[in-house]
């Protein structure tokens, strides 16, 4: 199966899109063809894709990032099965020549950041939605486009290696810095933990909003911000710390479901420090893979972070016990073996043989 790929809302090396998603299709022997914002990134592709370089959305005007997708999916699109675009706005920017081929859309984003106005944004989300197949990301996602899409949830593929035991001189976030998210929080944390000798490490892209925060704290010291880093090597860096942060700040702002990160902690065999959110705490519990602890309450993450510095053994339990969950619980191999086969119905082709 030929599969031509686009985004130009995510990083190039996203870990759903490239790590598991296009690793799952070249593992299962099938080519790829990836149209990305590569320069304007400045990353080099893979050796084993076919990369086509596109305008990053927000960088240019929409409209104008548009157009020139829509010339590179009509100079690629007549030799591919199956086109997988990964910003549903891009179904705007289809050629003639996609009307003949399988279109599948990876929902793992909301509306606001393509560049396109509110109301156009959820007009055009909506269209695509009703014409092409969608694949969510998440069952959050059934709140704008309905019931009838399969989920295929980020997962991660634990070793059976058992990670390295959490030292006492780390904590780490990892994945995209927000306000919603709880970045704030965590900067506010950083400072508090730097007078105590525990160093906090963030391993992810912010947003605007928060980017000068991260920047003061930075060059005052009180933590070590990486920015984007491609997956693999951003869990290499976060492995061993004393704790993984998932702190979104309140009701309004937490996630229905388990973030990416907690699983990715837990998989590290990294102890979780948590808002109480309850998928979150239904996973991680309360001494059993981390800590909970009351959304937007930077005093009961800080009093936790500490109790795992403290506390050798109860470090060591959880983040044993984290890894252990991760190994009954995630199969990201398998996730990415049955959103293969999803592109190979769609394209109708025959699956080949997998080693």
């Amino acid at each position: 199966m030929r599969v031509l790929v686009c985004t130009v809302r995510h990083h190039p090396e996203d870990a759903r899109v490239l790590h598991r998603q296009i690793r799952a299709m070249l593992d299962a022997g099938h080519s790829v063809t990836y149209a990305a914002p590569f320069r304007a990134w400045h990353v080099t592709p893979w050796r084993q894709l076919t990369p086509v370089d596109v305008p990053r959305a927000g960088g240019r005007g929409a409209l104008s990032v548009l157009r020139a997708v829509r010339r590179a999916l009509a100079e690629h699109v007549p030799y591919c099965d199956v086109l997988l675009l990964h910003d549903p706005e891009l179904t705007v920017a289809l050629p003639r020549a996609a009307r003949r081929k399988a279109v599948v859309v990876d929902v793992h984003e909301a509306p606001a950041g393509f560049g396109l106005p509110g109301a156009m944004s959820r007009y055009v989300r909506a269209r695509a939605g009703r014409r092409h197949r969608l694949v969510l990301a998440s069952p959050e996602y059934r709140a704008e486009f309905g019931d009838g899409h399969p989920v295929v949830p980020d997962v991660p593929e634990v070793s059976a290696v058992p990670p390295a035991e959490p030292d006492d001189r780390r904590v780490v976030h990892v994945g995209r810095l927000s306000a919603a998210g709880g970045a704030l929080e965590v900067i506010e944390m950083a400072g508090r933990l730097a007078d105590k000798g525990v160093a906090v490490e963030l391993i992810g892209g912010a947003d605007p909003r928060v980017r000068p925060a991260l920047r003061a704290a930075q060059r005052s010291g009180a933590l070590r911000w990486y920015g984007f880093v491609p997956y693999d090597r951003a869990m290499r860096i976060a492995e061993g710390a004393m704790a993984g942060l998932a702190l979104p700040p309140g009701s309004g702002h937490a996630p229905q479901g388990v973030p990416v990160k907690v699983m990715d902690y837990m998989a590290h065999g990294i102890p979780v420090v948590a808002s109480a959110v309850p998928a979150v705490a239904e996973l991680v519990g309360d001494e059993r893979c981390g800590l909970v602890v009351p959304p937007g309450d930077v005093e009961a993450a800080l009093a936790a972070v500490l109790r795992l510095r403290d506390e050798k053994g109860l470090r060591a339990r959880l983040g044993r016990r984290a890894y252990e969950t991760a190994r009954e619980r995630f199969d990201g191999a398998a996730e990415g073996d049955r959103f293969v086969r999803m592109l190979e119905e769609a394209a109708g082709v025959r699956e080949p043989a997998r080693a």
